[in-house]
């Protein structure tokens, strides 16, 4: 189903996150990396995914856990992490499918 009042709200999302990415890049160019923000910045992603996953995980219900242990499997044994997210996603379809 199409909504076409979605279009105006996606091109500001996507706006915002372009000027999100293009004033960081631009600002981090007088910042000195030090170990500390080299440090920092190779933990930002660890800390975005965990907000993203740590509600649903704790809000347990069964196809988002059997996901969430299908993307930590696929991590250790394919170390891939688009393999592993579309694994993801997979999982929670399959399991919301068989539920439903």
């Amino acid at each position: 189903m199409f909504r076409p009042e979605f279009l105006p709200v996606l091109a500001a999302m996507a706006a915002a996150s372009l000027f999100c990415r293009v004033g960081g890049f631009m600002l981090m160019r007088f910042i000195p990396i030090t170990p500390r923000v080299e440090a920092a910045l190779k933990g930002t992603p660890l800390a975005v995914m965990l907000g993203i996953v740590l509600p649903v995980a704790l809000k347990g219900e069964i196809p988002e856990l059997i996901a969430l242990a299908a993307v930590a499997c696929a991590m250790r044994f394919v170390r891939d992490e688009m393999v592993a997210a579309m694994i993801g996603v997979f999982a929670v379809a399959a399991g919301r499918w068989l539920i439903a």
